[in-house]
């Protein structure tokens, strides 16, 4: 069996109930791959950043387990941003792409396949600060992929451009602001831009599942056959949507 090993911070991880409804993206992306043939193992964590995911031991797991055929997919760049933490950061131009380089010599020498993916966005509808669009890390992860001839998967645009076509409606609908009194771990509701509920992280899972089909081969192979249904329903249903918007309008 196939298996995707995920290497990421909170928005890529494997949740609980406990802090339901947030939901990371690697806990989504299981409904895209084929049943009983691809499985995903995500080892993402809150609050890493890829320097801390690999002195806190968290990469030695994914050596020990990674096989030939199998998949890294790495997703860092939140919480590399951090300069006021020097466990976490890593700069754009130095650490961060040796840090990246790390993960995909690894995934290398063990026959696997490394897939870099830039980090989500925070909410934000177009004005937002550097901060908000991860704008230096993300092309830092973009010149690593094509120096070191690694597959890429642009999140941190797409999902950008997703979020300014839904507009106002992303930052109830994606991301964990949530009102008081419906969710139990969270009683008193939430005001959160950067973490995803079920719909956001479905919604950004089936993004990087429409960048692997466009990418075909051993990346499309891992798709469930049902990949090209979905894309077609989830391109006309946000075609409507947005006409819809415009009426209003």
């Amino acid at each position: 069996m196939i298996t995707i090993y995920w290497a990421g911070d909170s928005t890529v991880k494997q949740n609980s109930i406990a802090t339901y409804p947030q939901t990371g993206i690697g806990q989504e992306f299981e409904r895209f791959v084929r049943r009983c043939e691809v499985r995903v193992e995500n080892h993402a964590e809150n609050g890493r950043s890829s320097r801390s995911f690999i002195d806190e031991g968290r990469l030695a797991p994914i050596y020990d387990r990674i096989c030939q055929g199998d998949f890294l997919f790495i997703q860092f760049g939140h919480n590399d941003e951090k300069s006021e933490d020097p466990a976490r950061y890593t700069d754009p131009d130095s650490t961060f792409p040796a840090h990246l380089e790390r993960y995909i010599n690894l995934a290398r020498n063990k026959g696997a396949t490394p897939v870099l993916i830039t980090p989500v966005t925070r909410f934000h509808l177009g004005d937002a600060t550097e901060q908000y669009r991860h704008v230096r890390w993300a092309e830092a992860i973009r010149r690593t992929g094509e120096r070191l001839s690694v597959a890429l998967i642009d999140l941190t645009k797409l999902s950008e451009e997703y979020v300014l076509a839904m507009g106002e409606a992303a930052r109830t609908t994606l991301y964990m602001n949530l009102p008081a009194g419906v969710y139990p771990h969270f009683p008193n509701g939430q005001r959160d831009n950067t973490h995803l509920q079920p719909a956001g992280a479905t919604a950004f899972a089936g993004l990087i599942a429409r960048e692997l089909k466009r990418l075909g081969g051993e990346y499309a192979a891992i798709l469930s056959d049902e990949i090209d249904q979905w894309l077609r329903e989830s391109e006309h249903f946000g075609a409507q949507d947005h006409a819809a918007q415009e009426v209003e309008a």
